[in-house]
């Protein structure tokens, strides 16, 4: 992957983010790259719960949330 240029602001509140979980920068984008690739498999898994549960997913959303906008679109990073 090619390096990426971030404002001084955005550096900066990384560097802090991850000095404050005890990890480097790359190590800390990982993680965070990790977990949100955790949420968007849950929230796919959810939706197909969803679609074939039909109305008894009211309980699953009543226990658990309704279902959030996922946005289905690439981003690039």
């Amino acid at each position: 992957m090619a390096d990426i240029e971030l404002d001084d602001s955005t550096a900066t509140t990384f560097g802090a983010l991850a000095e404050a979980a005890g990890l480097s920068v790359p190590e800390y984008l990982a993680q965070v790259a990790a977990e949100k690739q955790r949420e968007h498999a849950l929230q796919v898994g959810a939706a197909a719960f969803r679609r074939v549960t039909g109305e008894s997913a009211a309980a699953f959303d009543a226990e658990f949330g309704g279902p959030a906008a996922i946005d289905h679109t690439s981003q690039a990073a």
